[in-house]
């Protein structure tokens, strides 16, 4: 049995929701409130272990509260506060509402490294010193993992070099990314309103699980789902599935009138976590930039007058490859977990081919100009959002949503996009903000998936 590894959500707990499966009291989920979260942190005793060996309970409030936004507010000037709704377009697909939930383990960035070294018993100085130049270079400050030291103490060959893990790694990551996705799911659909049995559709995205039945099963088996919910699964898409996810969502909502899509992604590292090595200089970039979490959003048309609140539409969606490019983002499952490679041309790739990207979903509502929209690209990291950000001639704050959620996330792969929107959604609230924007993620393939949002 693995230990307790607790999981919340940002907006409600999970006993919460009527008729929840017994399933949910698992062996990830512990009696401890679902709003407290565990910490990284050094102790202050030097007589102690090593900083940043204990985790310790320091808040009882979520880092990452999320609240159900209004959207027109008066004041007593009777001046409004947000702009008014723009109307849906009838049998457009809409974003009606959103989630997301995190494991209870939180990481500051600036301890990552010691712990890290540590708990991977790596005695090579020159690793340290280059997991500390990435550490400071990715500009993430908190990310959130399934890994903790309960697991390693369990599993210790997870952190020796040629230990064959998979059996244990899937042991962990297929229960945990599924009590993710459930809160997530809570979440969601406590800002949706309505009750879960009227999700008709559900679309479960992750690359790290791998399972028969898929988590998409136990998902809807946990939230109460009737059981024609119609299932979709996408497998190892990596960090652009959040957004294919979007664009397989439109299409079903607007080919079955009246149907409520449940989009839901879960992410782990511990399928790709390993002991530091000179002959994989990746595994340090995915230590020094990659998180865990979950994500979840409700897709429709024609939105419920009274019932529903859409804030997005998804009014037109492209994906497309670059040929030739296949081994610049390259995964391989093995006895010893996945195995990921990276390109350095990755940055130059992107922004080779993003203007005529853009340009061609711009182009199905007569946009020409970058600076009149506004952005929700998936932070796979700083160099990808200066790149973009270059050589579109963004203003200064146009990817700052983008830049926000790596921050205080990391990347968290097919996550991101979601947390990117989230905290778009708010600023266009606050702000009034463009009607038109674009949603982009990349991924391997070079794959490049993209959706015209407009903002309502």
């Amino acid at each position: 049995m693995v230990p307790a590894s607790n999981f919340f959500s940002t907006s409600v707990r999970s006993d919460l929701l009527s008729g929840a499966s017994p399933l949910l009291e698992s062996r990830y989920m512990a009696k401890a409130p679902m709003n407290e979260i565990r910490v990284w942190v050094k102790k202050q005793n030097h007589q102690s272990k090593p900083r940043g060996q204990n985790l310790w309970l320091v808040s009882s409030t979520p880092r990452h509260g999320q609240a159900l936004l209004k959207m027109s507010k008066i004041d007593n000037n009777n001046a409004p506060w947000h702009r008014l709704k723009r109307a849906s377009t009838p049998r457009k697909a809409t974003v009606l509402a959103i989630g997301k939930a995190f494991p209870r383990q939180l990481i500051p960035q600036e301890y990552l490294v010691e712990g890290y070294i540590r708990d991977t018993k790596c005695q090579d100085v020159s690793i340290k010193e280059k997991l500390e130049r990435l550490c400071k270079t990715t500009t993430v400050k908190t990310r959130y993992t399934v890994m903790c030291k309960e697991i390693l103490d369990q599993y210790p060959e997870l952190a020796t070099e040629g230990s064959s893990t998979i059996r244990q790694r899937l042991e962990i990551a297929n229960p945990a990314v599924v009590e993710m996705a459930f809160e997530a799911s809570l979440a969601c659909i406590k800002e949706w309103g309505r009750p879960a049995t009227d999700i008709t559709h559900i679309i479960y995205v992750s690359s790290s699980e791998i399972r028969l039945p898929g988590g998409d099963l136990y998902l809807a088996s946990e939230l109460g789902l009737r059981n024609d919910v119609s299932r979709v699964m996408l497998y190892f898409l990596g960090c652009y599935g959040g957004a294919t996810g979007l664009r397989v969502a439109k299409d079903i909502a607007e080919n079955n009138p009246g149907s409520r899509i449940l989009l839901t992604t879960s992410e782990t590292t511990i399928l790709g976590f390993r002991p530091p090595n000179k002959a994989r200089p990746y595994d340090l970039v995915g230590a020094a930039l990659f998180g865990d979490g979950a994500a979840a959003v409700i897709i429709g048309t024609d939105p419920v007058t009274g019932k529903e609140s859409p804030f997005m539409e998804l009014s037109y969606a492209v994906q497309q490859f670059l040929p030739g490019t296949q081994s610049v983002i390259d995964g391989c499952l093995t006895e010893e977990g996945i195995n990921f490679k990276l390109g350095r041309d990755l940055p130059q790739k992107i922004e080779d081919n993003i203007e005529e990207f853009c340009r061609k979903l711009m182009s199905k509502a007569s946009l020409t100009d970058f600076n009149e929209m506004f952005w929700a690209v998936h932070p796979g990291g700083p160099a990808i959002l200066n790149r973009l950000e270059s050589t579109l001639k963004l203003n200064k704050g146009k990817l700052e949503c983008s830049r926000k959620a790596l921050k205080d996330f990391g990347n968290v792969s097919s996550n991101t996009i979601f947390y990117v929107m989230e905290y778009m959604r708010e600023e266009l609230k606050r702000g009034g903000g463009e009607e038109w924007g674009l949603a982009l993620a990349f991924g391997p393939g070079i794959t490049f998936e993209g959706i015209l949002l407009r903002s309502l």
